[in-house]
């Protein structure tokens, strides 16, 4: 009786209200894995303009957040390669067909980014070293940082195909001794370990990872030990996909645009040093929690994308909706985090390196609701293969912030006003991905059969 008692107890700690058990819809180690490396992702974020703001002069922590987001939104530029890969993984690998051959695409998409980055950085490299300021060996660490912001590119593409074949639980183990060892790294560096060998150890744990992420999916099968031939799988991924390649280009183009007009404007209007310093720091926590949202709704992925194949309607909005109710919980804590005292946070982040404005709070508040309303539905479309929706949703979205931006440059508002205007538009954008997921994948699971990617 007191098992049975025990389990009743159990049984209803673990359901939904709507009498589902919680336990069918995520993975309570995935949960608690995904949670510490979204949160290390915000806390490494924080705790780098930590150290930064007191080991680098206010010019050169601005040059490397420039820098940085550069290689940031290199990976938010991956055309959408990695979730065109996801879906057609996904679906031979709940069909029980062989994901090879996929795999083999994959692969050649990873080398071909990880390429890429290697170019980025040599350009950056070059960029920095012709500045009559800058030295060959500052230059080479700005090379190096880019580098390593820009590799989740590549990273991108495994997890995502470590996902596809319900493998997120290894990926996220190894991303959350990642993360550990970053900011670890970074501490370190307070009490006086050099600079540069902090960018060459953050770099060497990348060759590390790729590994040991590579030797699981190569035992899956789900991509292949050989280079040889990845030009003509590539070839083959662009024939394939041609226009979801395109529309989710378009797509990874907007949400970059979304991301970094910002640093683009600020810079541009205000200049380097203190506004700079005090725009990432505000945005840091916006897309640090924006990161946390983004691991709620990958608890829900594997759920999700069993119900839409199924045509299960009702199944899917529940996932949704909690995959919606789980990204609140993160905002709340830090929205309650900035009400309690922002002023007391951002003088213990930013040090003598800028003040930050306390009219900023009340705008970065809306945008933390805004993230919430737009990451969940985002993640459903995309992972539902809706590309040719979100390629329109990207092109309006430009629209929006552009215009936005072209209001506060025309009516000279100050830091504070542009980033108001952000903060709407970014609101605005939010209700648009809602609206379109409920007329897209959650409306079409019910009544059509056919795949709308």
């Amino acid at each position: 009786m007191r098992a049975v008692a025990a389990s009743t107890v159990s049984k209803f700690w673990l359901t939904l209200g709507a009498g589902t058990p919680l336990a069918d819809f995520i993975s309570f180690r995935y949960l608690l894995l995904r949670a510490w490396t979204a949160g290390g992702g915000l806390i490494a974020g924080l705790a780098q303009t930590f150290v930064f703001a007191r080991i680098l002069e206010p010019k050169e922590f601005s040059l490397f957040i420039l820098v940085g987001v550069l290689g940031t939104t290199t990976w938010l530029f991956d055309l959408g390669f990695s979730k065109i890969l996801f879906v057609k993984l996904r679906q031979r690998f709940l069909a029980d067909e062989d994901t090879l051959s996929i795999g083999s695409q994959a692969n050649a998409v990873a080398t071909f980014y990880a390429f890429v980055i290697a170019v980025g950085a040599l350009i950056c490299f070059v960029l920095m070293a012709v500045r009559p300021e800058t030295s060959i060996w500052h230059a080479a660490e700005l090379g190096l940082f880019f580098f390593f912001s820009a590799f989740n590119l590549t990273w991108f593409v495994l997890r995502n195909a470590c996902i596809a074949v319900d493998e997120y639980i290894y990926f996220e183990t190894l991303e959350s001794c990642r993360r550990l060892g970053y900011i670890g790294l970074m501490l370190t560096m307070l009490a006086g370990f050099p600079f540069p060998a902090f960018l060459v150890l953050i770099n060497l744990s990348w060759i590390v990872l790729i590994v040991l992420a590579g030797r699981r999916l190569v035992e899956r099968r789900v991509i292949t030990p050989q280079f040889r031939g990845s030009i003509g799988h590539l070839k083959e991924f662009f024939r394939d996909n041609w226009s979801a390649a395109l529309r989710t280009g378009t797509h990874s183009a907007g949400e970059t645009y979304l991301h970094g007009i910002l640093y683009l404007a600020v810079p541009f209007t205000f200049g380097l040093g203190a506004p700079t310093i005090i725009i990432d720091t505000a945005l840091k926590i916006f897309f640090g929690t924006l990161t946390l949202c983004s691991a709620a709704c990958d608890l829900l992925v594997p759920r999700q994308t069993a119900a839409y194949s199924a045509r299960d309607q009702r199944a899917l909005v529940r996932a949704t909706l909690l995959a919606i109710e789980l990204c609140a919980l993160p905002a709340l804590g830090i929205a309650a985090l900035l009400l309690l005292d922002a002023k007391g946070l951002f003088a213990l982040l930013l040090g003598h390196a800028a003040t930050m404005p306390t009219s900023v709070t009340p705008w970065l508040l809306l945008l933390l609701a805004a993230g919430v309303i737009k990451t969940a539905p985002n993640f459903l479309l995309q992972y539902t293969g809706y590309f040719k929706q979100i390629a329109r949703l990207a092109m309006v979205n430009a629209l929006t912030v552009t215009a936005a931006m072209a209001i506060g440059l025309i009516a000279k508002v100050d830091m504070v006003g542009l980033l108001a205007l952000y903060a709407i538009a970014f609101t605005i954008v939010g209700l648009l991905y809602l609206g379109v997921a409920w007329r897209g994948p959650i409306h079409d699971a019910g009544i059509n059969p056919d795949h709308h990617a």
